[in-house]
């Protein structure tokens, strides 16, 4: 009797295989050859799933985008849609650091996502996917920070808009610096960094 395929499966174990190539020898690295025999499978049981280069570029950051999307709405979940006793400042800071490169593996997503990302520049196919994540990750900062004004954890008259930006680019800011110099600065610099910037939209002085 044939071995019956389970597709999501294999589609999931091929979307590893990209991630785990890239994340080792570089986004150059990752044709179709080499996914397919980090996967353990025929090259021809990949192209089934992705016909060449560029769809392969496309289905690994959809990949990860998905696995941080998942993290970070499960946080969202718990700040958006609180329940009695719900601590919202901590679960702000909780959400947030989700994107930031606290331990290993996201260490590895950021600097896969930087990759992406450099990528893009120089290839057009690559660009909306980078911008979708984008703008999902500002919409969800402002989506928190209209939340939080609402329940008054913020600093009244603020400019929520010029707010989302500068939380965005925080978050850029400390994951590049962060992957590129992960010995100068390490999760307790990333979280105090944080903290302290959720601390000044509240009012709070150190």
């Amino acid at each position: 009797m044939p071995k019956i395929v389970d597709p999501v499966e294999r589609r999931q174990a091929v979307a590893d295989a990209v991630l785990r190539v890239a994340a080792r020898e570089g986004l150059e690295h990752a044709s179709l050859r080499n996914v397919a025999e980090e996967a353990g499978l025929a090259i021809g049981s990949v192209r089934h799933y992705i016909t060449g280069s560029s769809e392969l570029m496309i289905f690994a950051m959809a990949e990860l985008a998905r696995r941080i999307d998942a993290r970070v709405h499960a946080h969202a979940r718990a700040l958006l849609e609180p329940s009695p006793g719900t601590d919202r400042r901590a679960e702000v800071e909780r959400l947030l650091a989700e994107v930031l490169p606290l331990d290993a593996e996201r260490r590895e997503e950021s600097a896969l996502w930087l990759s992406f990302v450099t990528a893009a520049r120089f290839r057009p196919e690559l660009r909306p996917r980078a911008a979708e994540l984008q703008a999902g990750l500002d919409a969800l900062i402002r989506r928190v920070l209209v939340e939080t004004d609402r329940a008054g954890g913020l600093t009244p008259g603020l400019d929520l808009d010029v707010e989302t930006r500068r939380l965005s680019a925080l978050l850029d800011g400390l994951t590049l610096q962060a992957v590129q110099h992960p010995d100068l600065l390490g999760p307790d610099e990333l979280r105090a960094v944080l903290r302290r910037h959720l601390d000044s939209l509240a009012g709070r002085t150190p």
